[in-house]
């Protein structure tokens, strides 16, 4: 299959015509691209509340709204497009995307219907980019992620029947220079509209990208690339040039909002490079992510709340095996992720970040241990490339927060992290402790010189 580029632009990439048409210039670089969009910023927002109102039976509220974005987006057609042809098909485009929802009214809503709601704002904005590009003079095709993107069964995308369809279809259009898809969206195994949930479209491009061993995979937002600390709560945090696949992982799983962990795993599982770009200002060079790590040691902290620790004592851990096998048993039974784990001789913790299951779960530990459950905190996740044979890492970390409680460590899992628990309230003031330990350079003042 030919090498190609994936570049995948969110909702706030298209936010206004003006913003899609700078889209334009990033994508028509000569090479063959496919292009992977989201829906324009706070459409799918406006989707599930359309959505909540024909659950909550109120079908003439949901109607005005439809109404409303039909206005919208016939008037964000007619600031992107300047032939009258294409803005009667951009047009007719909306009021048939639009005409979907409003059948709704006539059914009894079902989740089925939901997913049919929340693709629309995908097919809205793929086929107004098609048509800009077109105008624009770019030899460009719009090819559905309906007849490519799949899952199976168990929800998983299926990735041999998706590398079958996507070769086909590329191939079916190989005398196109670029090729606009959704993100987001897929069929699932009975052949309904549905959506990947996990990722979005970040995963979509990622999993088109590894199936056909793209060059590199390009994720614009607007901002610069992964930042070494949160921007909403410590000033001056710096882009991170370099990262390895699993210490990007690492921080999107723990808190880094650019990137969705599901995206790193079919990109890695491929080695295919994935960088993050900022659409407001794309000289900038962004997050490089690959095999390699980069030379910088510590690279980044991410912080992830609503974090619950369960703490499990029990005299017959004591030199039994068996425990810890059916601890997890009861959280593989209710679907529940453990996040974190340490252990002693009498004694487990760990920590969960979804408590759906919660009194379910605790009721089947008390049977084999105490069971102490503690809520309101914080995951903290430094991220860099921790070897051992380089000491003086954690010393580095713990004296940056020797003022802020620990309640729970993990360090050794893997080269890439060190964990830590602590209060929700102390996260902030952790994040901003760490950061002057870390990343601030002290200045040292020369050294004094008496004249004599």
């Amino acid at each position: 299959m030919q090498s190609f580029k994936v570049m995948k632009f969110g909702g706030t990439s298209q936010g206004t015509p003006e913003r899609m048409k700078s889209i334009l210039p990033l994508v028509a670089d000569g090479g063959k691209n496919i292009v992977v969009l989201s829906a324009v910023s706070g459409t799918t927002n406006q989707l599930v509340e359309v959505s909540n109102l024909f659950k909550q039976g109120s079908s003439i509220e949901a109607l005005q709204r439809i109404a409303e974005m039909k206005d919208y987006y016939g008037s964000y057609a007619r600031s992107l497009l300047s032939g009258n042809e294409s803005i009667l098909l951009a047009d007719a485009h909306i009021q048939s995307c639009l005409s979907e929802i409003e059948k709704c009214v006539a059914v009894e809503f079902t989740d089925k219907h939901e997913k049919i709601i929340l693709a629309q704002g995908e097919l809205i904005s793929t086929y107004l980019f098609t048509k800009y590009a077109t105008e624009q003079g770019v030899h460009a095709v719009l090819i559905p992620a309906l007849d490519f993107m799949q899952t199976d069964e168990n929800n998983e995308p299926d990735l041999h029947l998706i590398e079958t369809d996507i070769t086909k279809v590329l191939t079916e259009n190989s005398q196109f220079q670029m090729y606009v898809t959704q993100g987001y969206i897929c069929k699932n195994s009975r052949g309904e509209i549905d959506n990947l949930k996990r990722g979005g479209s970040d995963y979509t491009a990622s999993i088109i990208g590894a199936i056909t061993r793209a060059e590199e995979i390009q994720i614009w937002t607007d901002i610069d690339g992964m930042q070494n600390n949160d921007p909403r709560y410590v000033e001056d945090t710096q882009s991170i040039k370099e990262l390895s696949f699993d210490e990007a992982a690492e921080l999107a799983y723990f808190g880094a909002k650019i990137l969705h962990p599901s995206t790193i795993l079919p990109a890695k599982q491929s080695n295919v490079p994935v960088r993050l770009k900022n659409t407001m200002n794309p000289s900038a060079y962004g997050t490089y992510i690959s095999n390699q790590s980069g030379n910088q040691e510590i690279k980044a902290i991410a912080a992830k709340d609503g974090i619950t620790a369960i703490k499990l004592k029990s005299d017959r851990m004591l030199l039994a095996y068996g425990f810890m096998n059916r601890t997890f048993e009861i959280f593989e039974k209710y679907k529940t992720s453990v996040d974190t784990v340490t252990t002693s001789e009498v004694a487990v913790s760990l920590t969960i970040d979804n408590t759906s299951e919660l009194p379910s779960i605790t009721e089947e530990l008390s049977k084999m241990a105490t069971v102490e459950i503690d809520k309101n905190l914080s995951i903290i996740c430094i991220v860099g490339d921790f070897i051992t044979e380089k000491p003086g890492y954690l010393a580095k970390i713990f004296n940056a927060i020797s003022h802020i409680p620990i309640r729970m460590v993990s360090y050794g899992g893997s080269k890439n992290n060190v964990t830590l628990l602590v209060n929700s309230e102390d996260k902030i003031n952790a994040l901003q402790a760490l950061n002057q330990g870390l990343f601030t350079k002290v200045i040292k003042a020369p050294a004094s010189t008496t004249v004599s």
